[in-house]
């Protein structure tokens, strides 16, 4: 959501808000790589309250945020210097009449966004750590721990226990959606008004194109459930297959963040070909889109397409050639993508009715 043909809307690449989970509950360090990339935060077994790691959480987002705008101002620079921009700076307000390059601040608006990722995965995470270990205290850290360490390794009860039977984002329920607003003001907080150099500032949006593949191939097991190196949720969609209460409590649950202060959201939902056989789905789809413009929320987009025939579309591409799947933030062919992008769609819930 930009001032079309005044602004300058430069997206400055994404935010790993899971990796900065697991950095948090690793007291700043990467076990990945074992390298200490964060600040000591302190050994999450210390924390006597949520309310304490949350604050630990908070003051590791900001100090990845403040890595992050010192890396835009660099590149900003170099792109003013060397990458001009001479036709958007044509057809761009003010630039002819500064005598300065789109890139380089010519613009009327000059826009710089960080892109959030995770919001499904971040907030289930947060809500099995408040969940079992200080409300209900079905286990302690050091078992927490240890499950995430171990990958969840001959611990299905427990694994079922946090994908199956602990709140999740996406059903309407405020003890899960009021960390999902918590984590969005960190990070609204962290970003919102801090200047670029072009004479303008930084903003949030929530886009993740793909890149919640790759951010998931460097996050090891996570609180919520989600095994090591999988696929992290994409926009503000819910984790795949989480949402059990049908889209209409998605939009609830979505609609709970300000999506006004933001450049934009993305959220997905998936419906099966059956459920729109007539007018009357048809009519049901529009009244669930205009219910979730009139909560402000800013974009959601559809698949039409059983998860049985994406099944089949990746055993048998050859037949399904004319096959487009909406992913995040753009359409593309289902077969000409990678087979960790089409096993997450073939993941995302599956509605039948509202």
């Amino acid at each position: 959501m930009g001032a079309f043909g005044k602004e300058a809307y430069i997206l400055t690449g994404y935010f790993n808000l899971v990796k900065i989970l697991e950095i948090t509950l690793n007291n700043g360090s990467d076990p990945r790589t074992g390298k200490q990339i964060g600040l000591e935060t302190g050994d999450p077994r210390s924390f006597i309250t949520f309310q304490e790691f949350l604050a630990a959480f908070e003051k590791q987002v900001n100090y990845f945020i403040d890595i992050k705008i010192k890396g835009n101002m660099i590149i900003e620079r170099l792109w003013a210097q060397n990458l001009p921009a001479v036709f958007m700076s044509i057809i761009i307000d003010d630039c002819i009449v500064k005598g300065k390059d789109y890139n380089d601040g010519g613009a009327k608006y000059n826009t710089s966004y960080i892109q959030i990722v995770g919001m499904g995965s971040i907030t289930d995470s947060l809500a099995s750590i408040k969940y079992h270990i200080y409300d209900k205290k079905s286990f302690s850290w050091d078992k927490l721990l240890g499950l995430l360490a171990d990958n969840f390794k001959g611990n299905d009860e427990i694994l079922e226990n946090l994908t199956k039977k602990t709140p999740k984002y996406g059903n309407d329920d405020d003890y899960v959606d009021n960390l999902l607003t918590d984590v969005f003001e960190i990070v609204f907080n962290a970003v919102d008004g801090r200047p670029n150099t072009k004479n303008g500032t930084h903003r949030i949006n929530l886009l993740p194109t793909t890149v919640h593949i790759y951010f998931g191939s460097v996050v090891g097991a996570t609180p919520d459930g989600r095994k090591a190196y999988t696929p992290i949720s994409e926009g503000i969609s819910p984790v795949q297959g989480m949402d059990i209460n049908g889209p209409s409590s998605v939009i609830k649950s979505a609609a709970k963040i300000d999506h006004l202060r933001t450049g934009g959201t993305l959220l997905n939902q998936k419906f099966t070909p059956q459920f729109l056989k007539d007018d009357t789905g048809i009519d049901k789809l529009a009244h669930l889109i205009r219910a979730y413009f009139k909560m402000d929320g800013h974009h959601v987009q559809f698949n039409v397409v059983s998860a049985e025939t994406l099944r089949a579309a990746q055993s048998n591409p050859d037949q399904y050639r004319n096959l487009i799947v909406r992913v995040a933030g753009y359409s593309d062919y289902f077969i000409n993508l990678g087979t960790d992008l089409q096993d997450e769609i073939i993941r995302r819930t599956e509605h039948s009715d509202l």
